[in-house]
C-alpha cells in the first residue's frame, strides 16, 4: 500500500496531538545529547529492537503491534534499557499505544527510515521523489513524540570500497529530510549509521561530516563487532582506535549495534568500558544487538506469539548493564570548538567513490512536467503491489532501460555519484524514468508505432506540451508529494539511430531477459 502524503500529513497531526509526553525530549549540543528539561547528559542504553521476525520481504511494524509491546515492554524494564533502536516500521499505521508505553517506562526510540523494499541500493544507487516522500511519511508519523531521539538515513549503505558511490545519495536523502523536518517544526535530529569497514572507516565518517551543515549528519552510529569474549579488551578490539578516530568529533557518536557472538553465551564485557571513563567522553552509549533471538543467534529474547521466554544471554547483559553509571556533563556547563571534517577525496587509490557534490532534491513537479511531453510511456502508472508480478515487472524494466539505453544517451535519467553529475530527470521514479527512456527509443526510430510496443509494456501517447525546457529540478512542495507521479524526458541526443524499427514490438525476441533485483531495478542507476 501506498500512501500519499496528503493523508500522512493528517496522521502526522494525530500523532501529535497524542505525541508521549510522559518523557523529556532529548537535544543535540555540540558532540552529546542532553536531557531538554532537566540537562543531565544522555547515554544511550540500548537494544535493537525488531522482534516480528518473519520470513518475508514485507515491511514489519512492531510499534503497531500492541500484543508484542505488551509481551515485550516488562522485558525491557527488566533489563534496565533506555532506549530502543526499530529498523522497521510503516507509516500507515497507528503507533500511539507502543510509543507512549515506550514513553512512560522512559525509553527513547531510534528509527530507521527505510525497509528493504524502501531505500537506496548500495550496487546500483539511486535517489528519487517516491523514497523522498516515503520518508516525508516516517516524519510525520513520528515527529511529534516526545521520545523519539532520532531518525537514520541509511544503515550500513555503502560497506565495501566498491559500493561507495552509494554514499552521495544516502547524504542527499539525509539532507532532505532534515529541511522537511525543519519545515514541519520538528526538532529530531537525523543521522546515519555504518559499518566498520577498516578500508573505508574514516573516509565515511569524514564524509558524512563534511561539506555543510545542512548536508551534515547529526549524529553517527558505528555498528561493530570486535570485542568477542573475555579474553578480548579495549585494546584487542580496537575500540581503543575507535575512540581516538571519534576524538573532537563536532556531533554525537554512539554505537548503533554491538555484541560479538562468536563465544556464547556472551558476558559482554565490552559495556564497562562503553559506559567507563574511556569511552564516555566521545560515545553516546550503544544499542546491543539484538533483543530478538535468530537463526543467527544473537538475541537475548525468544519469542513465541504473546510469550517471551530469556536466553542465557539475557542475564548477563542486564548484569554488565546494570553495572554501569556513565559520568557525564551538564548541558549548562558544557561547550564544543570541535569543526566540521573536510570531505575525503574520490579516487580507487584512497578507497572512496562518493563526490562531495550531492544529487539535487527530487521533484514531482519537474517530473510531472517532463511527463507531459512524452509521446511513448510506459502503460503502468506505478509498480505492482503483488511481489510475484513486481519481481516478473522489474526484470523487463531492468530490459528495456539496458536495450534503449544501448542506443539511445540517457543521461537524462542517469547519476553518478562519484562524478558529481546527475541528469536532470535521474531523480524521477522509475515508471517516469523508464517512459522517457522508451520516448527516446521511439523518437530515435522514426515514431513508428511498433518502436513503442515492447512486448505490449509502451503505449503511444498525446503531449500536452511540446517542450521540456520549462521543466527544471525545484525544491516545491510537490517534491514530497509520494503519490504523484515521477517523470522523464523526451528530447534525448541518440547514440545511434537504430534500423530495427519492430524491436520495440518483438522486445522479447531481441533481447533475452535477465533476472533484475526488484530493488536494484527500482533504484534503476543504468
Amino acid at each position: 500500500m501506498r500512501f500519499s502524503l496528503s493523508s500522512a500529513a493528517v496522521l502526522g497531526g494525530t500523532m501529535l496531538a497524542h505525541s508521549a509526553l510522559a518523557i523529556n525530549p532529548l537535544v543535540i549540543k555540540g558532540a552529546k545529547w542532553f536531557d531538554s528539561k532537566t540537562g543531565a547528559q544522555f547515554f544511550a542504553k540500548g537494544v535493537d529492537y525488531q522482534p516480528d521476525i518473519i520470513e518475508t520481504s514485507q515491511t514489519r511494524d512492531p510499534l503497531a503491534n500492541k500484543e508484542a509491546c505488551d509481551r515485550d515492554l516488562p522485558f525491557l524494564k527488566d533489563l534496565g534499557v533506555n532506549a530502543i533502536r526499530v529498523y522497521q516500521t510503516e507509516a500507515y499505521n497507528n503507533h500511539d499505544y507502543c510509543m507512549n508505553a515506550l514513553a512512560a517506562a522512559g525509553i527513547y526510540v531510534m528509527l530507521d527510515l527505510s525497509t528493504p523494499t524502501e531505500t537506496i541500493n548500495r550496487d546500483s544507487p539511486a535517489y528519487d521523489a517516491d523514497l523522498l516522500g516515503y520518508y516525508h511519511q516516517k516524519v510525520d508519523a513520528f515527529g511529534g513524540y516526545d521520545n523519539v531521539m532520532g531518525f537514520l538515513a541509511g544503515n550500513e549503505v555503502a560497506n565495501a570500497p566498491n559500493n561507495t558511490d552509494s554514499a552521495a545519495y544516502v547524504k542527499a536523502a539525509l539532507r532532505d529530510v532534515k529541511a522537511y523536518i525543519k519545515k514541519k517544526g520538528f526538532s529530531v535530529p537525523v543521522g546515519y549509521a555504518t559499518n566498520d569497514d577498516a578500508d573505508i572507516r574514516w573516509q565515511q565518517q569524514t564524509y558524512f561530516d563534511c561539506s555543510s551543515k545542512e548536508e551534515q549528519a547529526e549524529f553517527y552510529g558505528l555498528n561493530i563487532y570486535s570485542w568477542c569474549g573475555e579474553d578480548s579488551s579495549y585494546e584487542i578490539s580496537g575500540y581503543d582506535k575507535v575512540v581516538k578516530n571519534f576524538t573532537s568529533w563536532d556531533v554525537p557518536v554512539l554505537l548503533t549495534e554491538y555484541g560479538c557472538n562468536t563465544i556464547r553465551p556472551r558476558t559482554f564485557p565490552e559495556i564497562a568500558a562503553i559506559y567507563g571513563s574511556s569511552m564516555t567522553a566521545v560515545f553516546s552509549g550503544g544499542f546491543v544487538y539484538e533483543y530478538v533471538e535468530e537463526d543467527n543467534a544473537y538475541g537475548l529474547v525468544t519469542v513465541s506469539g504473546t510469550k517471551g521466554t530469556k536466553t542465557k544471554d539475557y542475564d548477563n547483559f542486564k548484569k554488565a548493564l546494570s553495572a554501569t553509571n556513565p559520568k557525564g556533563v551538564t548541558m549548562s556547563s558544557y561547550s564544543s570548538s570541535a569543526k566540521m571534517q573536510s570531505c575525503p577525496s574520490v579516487g580507487t587509490s584512497n578507497s572512496w567513490l562518493a563526490s562531495a557534490t550531492l544529487p539535487p532534491t527530487p521533484s514531482n513537479a519537474t517530473c510531472e512536467c517532463m511527463m507531459k511531453t512524452l509521446s511513448c510511456v510506459s502503460k503502468d502508472t506505478s509498480a505492482p503491489t503483488d511481489a510475484d508480478k513486481l519481481k516478473t515487472w522489474s526484470s523487463t524494466v531492468g530490459d528495456i532501460f539496458s536495450y534503449a539505453c544501448s542506443s539511445i544517451d540517457c543521461s537524462a535519467i542517469t547519476g553518478n555519484g562519484t562524478t558529481g553529475k546527475y541528469g536532470k530527470y535521474s531523480g524521477c521514479d522509475v515508471v517516469s524514468r523508464v517512459s522517457w527512456a522508451l520516448n527516446a527509443y521511439y523518437q530515435a526510430n522514426g515514431k513508428k508505432s511498433t518502436s513503442c510496443d515492447f512486448d505490449g509494456f509502451a503505449k503511444v501517447a498525446t503531449p500536452s506540451s511540446s517542450s521540456d525546457s520549462s521543466c527544471s529540478n525545484s525544491t516545491d512542495d510537490s517534491s514530497s508529494d509520494s503519490s504523484s507521479t515521477g517523470s522523464s524526458n523526451s528530447s534525448s541526443k541518440s547514440k545511434g539511430n537504430s534500423n530495427t524499427s519492430d524491436a520495440g514490438k518483438n522486445f522479447s525476441a531481441i533481447t533475452a531477459l535477465t533476472t533484475v533485483a526488484i530493488v536494484a531495478v527500482a533504484a534503476a542507476a543504468f
